[in-house]
């Protein structure tokens, strides 16, 4: 059974950072890309970065240059630096898990699992 399961979510004041964690299993990490994508009160889920099997790295324009997504594959973990936050990042954060290696994976159909999310608070 694949359980993907966030953490490191809060409430931080703007200006500050926070670093969510994503720890996966049931599934052959290495052979996943992982994403991450965020959901503000009513509105859709929206993507906002995600690193491939092969360590490609994609990102939203509005994160660019403040958020950092990594994964460490001896540890089956996915995570997300997030500096400069701002009260527009508030949203719950969602982790996922895609077969797909192209900038597909933008795309949250491209996603197999999910996380349950942890909410991410940014206060101004």
């Amino acid at each position: 059974q694949v359980q993907l399961v966030e953490s490191g979510g809060g409430l931080v004041q703007a200006g500050g950072s926070l670093r969510l964690s994503c720890a996966a299993s049931g599934l052959s990490f290495s052979s996943y890309g992982m994403g991450w994508f965020r959901q503000a009160p009513g509105k859709g889920r929206e993507f906002v970065a995600a690193i491939s099997k092969n360590f490609g790295t994609y990102y939203r324009d509005s994160v660019k240059g403040r958020f950092t997504i990594s994964r460490d594959n001896a540890e089956n973990m996915a995570y997300l630096q997030m500096n400069s936050l701002k009260p527009e990042d508030t949203a719950v954060y969602y982790c996922g898990a895609s077969p797909v290696y192209t900038i597909l994976i933008r795309t949250s159909t491209s996603y197999d699992h999910w996380g349950q999310g942890t909410q991410v608070t940014v206060s101004s």
